[in-house]
């Protein structure tokens, strides 16, 4: 019996045991179904916020659109403001629009060279171009009067609205902005038209003026149609020998140039010429312009004969009236170089190379003797004795020769360049990779200090 009761007992407490298991366990299933019920709860408030989050983000891109819109509207608000109001002070001038201020022929200059190219402002037949004339001083500045004198001589003289006409359209097509200057010019010309008639010189320079727009956008057809419709105009209000005429004849001149008409270009340039040549005289610096302007022409079609004649008169004009440190003379030297070149001339070429950059030099250090040498000597001392001592003309015998190269760096640069290439034809190869080292340190120090 006892043995029976110990073992009753043990199966009680095992019974008592089971079921406290059993009351655990369903508390800890209860509790995990409360924490999944959370689980749940929860997963459900995260969709709801992503959704939130999505359609936040969705207001906010929209937003920051009508924003931007509203920002553009304001700006072109504002631009149009500047226009009316640059337009109502344009009609200001009507009643004496035929007795406005400023003339001449300002010019162009080809001065290109085989590796380097300048855009040439449209020719209005006024001196436009005030950068040259402050690098040019009082000579610039006489060339100005002499050319306004000449054109009001022929009785003419350019508004003084359309001068300020002419610098924002350039300011405006200068930074792509084609969509603003196009209309400002048309709205120009039409108000232009109301009140003085299609056939009046304001209207031609104001064609010229909207021809340069078409040329800078490579609407080359548009540009040479009202090129013509102002040379129309030009000579039949002003005669065919005034400079105005002579500044429309140069700008059709130049933009068949750039299509590659040389053949139609020449006869328009050389008649330009012999206008300026009758109305400002032959050794105007202007008539050195256009003898660049036409050797250029002809050099294009192998005329080398004429290109030399014409860029060696250009270039006395430029030395005798403008004096030899004049940036005009080493672009025409340049120029000159680069016809001989072609003609496998190397060394009348190698000539005007080494004296433009011994001008340079000169400008800089006052002379070419003493410690500091001209680079093109030095590179050919490098040349001569690259065999006997590797360190030969070291760099510090030109290294401040950058300071020379600063002189009209982008003409000083191009000769390094052309000098350089010329050397290596030679095979001078030492020579022309010091002359390549110099001017790439003299870019980099240009562009360190821009």
């Amino acid at each position: 019996m006892e043995e029976k009761t110990s073992i009753l007992q043990k199966n009680i407490e095992m019974i008592e045991l089971g079921l406290s298991e059993a009351q655990v366990m369903m508390a800890l299933a209860q509790h995990l179904q409360a924490v999944e019920a959370e689980k749940q709860k929860l997963r459900a408030q995260v969709r709801r916020l992503c959704q939130e989050n999505a359609w936040l983000r969705d207001e906010l891109a929209t937003t920051q659109q009508r924003l931007q819109h509203s920002e553009q509207s304001v700006a072109a608000l504002e631009e149009e403001k500047k226009h009316l109001e640059f337009m109502n002070s344009m009609k200001a001038f009507d009643g004496d629009a035929a007795h406005g201020g400023g003339g001449g022929s300002g010019g162009e200059e080809a001065t290109k060279s085989d590796t380097a190219a300048k855009e040439e402002p449209l020719d209005l037949g006024f001196p436009e171009e005030e950068e040259e004339e402050k690098e040019s001083g009082d000579m610039g500045q006489s060339m100005g009067s002499s050319v306004m004198s000449a054109s009001a001589s022929q009785g003419y003289e350019i508004p003084a609205r359309l001068r300020t006409l002419h610098n924002l359209v350039i300011q405006y097509a200068s930074q792509g902005r084609y969509e603003v200057a196009v209309p400002l010019c048309k709205q120009a010309l039409e108000d232009l038209e109301k009140t003085s008639g299609h056939d009046h010189p304001d209207v031609a320079t104001m064609l010229n003026i909207l021809a340069l727009v078409y040329r800078d956008q490579n609407k080359y057809k548009e540009a040479a149609n009202l090129l013509n419709d102002a040379l129309s105009i030009r000579e039949k209000t002003l005669g065919e020998s005034h400079p105005a005429v002579a500044a429309t004849l140069n700008n059709l001149a130049v933009l068949y140039g750039k299509r590659g008409k040389y053949k139609e270009a020449e006869p328009l340039c050389k008649r330009a010429l012999l206008i300026r040549e009758k109305v400002l005289g032959r050794d105007h610096p202007d008539v050195a312009k256009q003898l660049n302007n036409l050797a250029l022409l002809c050099q294009n079609q192998g005329k080398y004969d004429e290109v030399e004649t014409y860029y060696q008169r250009a270039l006395v004009i430029y030395e005798t009236k403008l004096g030899p440190d004049d940036p005009n003379v080493a672009k025409t030297k340049n120029n000159l170089a680069s016809a001989f070149l072609k003609q496998g001339k190397y060394k009348q070429a190698e000539v005007l190379y080494k004296e433009v950059l011994t001008r340079a030099h000169e400008k800089e250090f006052g002379s070419s003797d003493g410690e500091h040498k001209p680079i093109w000597k030095v590179a050919e001392e490098r040349e001569e004795n690259k065999g006997k001592n590797k360190d030969n003309a070291p760099y510090a015998e030109y290294g401040g020769w950058h300071k020379a190269a600063k002189v009209d760096s982008p003409t000083v640069m191009t000769t390094l360049k052309n000098l350089s290439a010329l050397y290596r034809r030679q095979g001078k190869y030492e020579a022309a990779e010091t002359l390549e080292d110099v001017a790439m340190r003299s870019k980099k120090e240009l562009c360190m200090i821009m």
